[in-house]
């Protein structure tokens, strides 16, 4: 299975990561904890874990094309859910 990580340089970290799972759990299966939450999408899945300055997010899919698909959508989320803070997510496969 295809797999990407990206580490996103925050203090927002945790409301980044909460705000993302209150928004899907109303249509995605959501494992919400303190410090780290688990998304389940139909292609994959994303686990994102708050560190101190940072908030680690790591994607497995099923494909390819499915894993870019992830990273975009999980990036825009990212980006909406942080408002006017600048965040700069770089993918690593």
């Amino acid at each position: 299975m295809p797999m990407s990580r990206a580490e996103v340089v925050t203090e927002s970290g945790a409301r980044l990561m909460n705000r993302l799972c209150k928004h899907w759990a109303h249509k995605l299966e959501v494992e919400q904890g303190e410090e780290e939450s688990r998304v389940v999408f139909d292609e994959g899945s994303c686990v994102m874990r708050v560190e101190p300055g940072k908030l680690v997010v790591a994607v497995e899919a099923l494909e390819e094309e499915s894993l870019d698909r992830l990273e975009g959508v999980i990036d825009s989320h990212l980006q909406r859910m942080a408002g006017d803070e600048e965040l700069a997510i770089v993918w690593e496969n």
